[in-house]
């Protein structure tokens, strides 16, 4: 093909100059991100630099996460500089992310190179809406990030900032803003960088506390630290009659089932009380004997193993007294104010929004009067109507909060409840299919204690849970003599728990169907 394509000589206007700085931020809403853009164009601009910013928001990402670019250099013989306002692959100096997967994202951006790149990130885990909703195991793999950072950064500087900033009572930009200033990647002093948090005007100390341990983690602390996700605290029980509990558990079982089954006996405690403790116990003592009978011994106990997490997850169901239990808790309220950055003289107020439907209602009255309701249609559906209604609830809020903290404290009910009959019925249902399928196949036993995982939640995510699991169940028997029944109840579960919509189990079902 032939190129008409008409070229003219374009000579350089004069001779090259210094290119300016570029830094990427890339941070979630709230994060102040902002902030921290703001504070780099005015620490430039103190020295007599020109600086300019530009800003892009996502959305659908946890509260939107926005890159935010600066670039910045000094005037050459008066002359203003022409800025970029969007970052380009393999031309960013620096790029600062507020969260660990943040990172990663900038990097298959193509940002962060390893030539010119200097990549400052927290190594904290603030968790996606996909991977909140995610049925299963949802979390991404921090992995591969921490592998690519060590290969595709010139330099990294990562450390937890969320939780340095929290330590010193101030947010996450004040940390980054550290970081940056310990990099010496901007020809500026430290005293440089406090000046301007200083004339910020707000939050002047803890700001200033956060970016001096943040500096000096970035000057002299370690390059690299793995990502870490918070995980919750046990709960300590002060009463001494829950010792003997743990050292029952600790004698009787195998080590190997050991710390699954103190998790889980912490689990069950903290929801009811320690009879509800011993209860788990004895069941797990039969399940222990059952699995030595099977060989257990051989495959490290995983059938006990397995039943300690599963069978604490049955018990320690998700009921309207739970709900409201832990709606009323401090260590909540401590976890909200701590990852708002809930300043001094600040007041937090959180708003619930309920939907209680009679069944829940129903099932939190005793077995039997709750039947004689349930029998009597036209006065379950009247009283339907009038509990059925969505309801806004400031938590602390005086009326509010006693509301929930006696709702809370109805636990007594709970043993003698509908709901509960129920959750024991399909208990002992659940154990006893895989106990019997424990003797002829160890690991379809294994698999059927899995699939508990489908149930949880109340009200109508309850319900689905529990049809996808009685779907499950069914498919399961029908091939339970096949040597890779294990294989297809995993098949099973994992269809059940990713596809909201069951085509795919429905599928998975329909094949099993065809060789069953």
């Amino acid at each position: 093909m032939k190129d008409d394509t008409i070229r003219l000589p374009l000579p350089a206007a004069g001779p090259s100059t210094e290119r300016p700085i570029s830094i990427a931020i890339v941070a979630m809403g709230g994060q102040g991100g902002g902030v921290l853009t703001d504070w780099i164009v005015k620490l430039g601009e103190s020295k007599g630099w020109i600086a300019q910013s530009t800003s892009v928001p996502g959305v659908a990402q946890r509260t939107g996460a926005t890159i935010y670019y600066v670039e910045m250099m000094p005037m050459l013989e008066g002359r203003r500089p022409v800025l970029a306002q969007m970052p380009t692959p393999g031309d960013v100096d620096v790029v600062i992310a507020s969260e660990f997967m943040e990172a990663g994202r900038s990097i298959l951006r193509g940002i962060v190179t390893p030539d010119r790149t200097t990549l400052i990130t927290s190594n904290h885990r603030s968790l996606s809406v996909i991977e909140k909703i995610a049925p299963g195991e949802g979390v991404a793999d921090s992995a591969a990030v921490s592998t690519a950072i060590g290969v595709v950064a010139r330099r990294e500087i990562v450390f937890n900032m969320e939780e340095l900033a929290i330590r010193n009572g101030s947010v996450i930009s004040s940390a980054m803003f550290g970081a940056l200033a310990g990099s010496g990647v901007l020809p500026f002093s430290p005293e440089d960088y406090i000046d301007v948090i200083r004339a910020d005007g707000k939050g002047v100390e803890p700001s200033i506390r956060t970016f001096r341990a943040a500096f000096e983690r970035a000057v002299d602390g370690p390059k690299f630290e793995e990502p870490t996700l918070a995980q919750p605290s046990q709960k300590p029980f002060a009463d001494k009659r829950f010792v003997p509990l743990v050292e029952r558990l600790r004698s009787s079982l195998p080590k190997e089932a050991a710390m699954m089954a103190e998790n889980g006996l912490v689990k069950v405690v903290d929801y009811q009380d320690l009879a509800y403790g011993k209860e788990y116990l004895d069941i797990l003592d039969r399940v222990y004997a059952a699995d030595q009978k099977a060989d257990g011994h051989g495959r490290g106990y995983l059938f006990t193993t397995t039943a300690a997490k599963y069978l604490a997850n049955a018990m320690a169901y998700d009921d309207v007294i739970r709900v409201a239990d832990l709606k009323t808790r401090l260590q909540r309220r401590q976890r909200i104010e701590r990852e708002m950055g809930l300043g001094a003289g600040q007041v937090m107020q959180t708003t619930e929004f309920m939907h209680p439907r009679m069944e829940e209602i129903n099932g939190l009255l005793p077995a039997r009067l709750a039947i004689w309701i349930e029998s009597r249609p036209g006065l379950f559906n009247w009283l339907d109507r009038r509990v059925s209604k969505g309801r806004r609830v400031k938590t602390y809020s005086l009326p509010s909060f006693l509301l929930l903290f006696a709702l809370g404290g109805m636990r007594f009910m709970r043993r003698r409840s509908l709901r509960h009959k129920n959750e024991v019925a399909h208990r002992d249902v659940w154990l006893a299919q895989a106990l019997r399928l424990l003797g002829s196949n160890y690991q379809l036993g294994v698999e059927v204690l899995q699939i508990q995982r489908l149930i949880k939640g109340y009200s109508d995510t309850h319900a689905r849970g529990q049809s996808k699991f009685d779907k499950v169940m069914e498919a399961i028997l029908l091939i339970e003599d096949r040597d890779d029944a294990a294989d297809w109840a995993r098949r099973l579960r994992e269809a059940a728990i990713k596809d909201a919509s069951l085509d795919q189990l429905d599928g998975t079902i329909e094949t099993i169907k065809t060789f069953a």
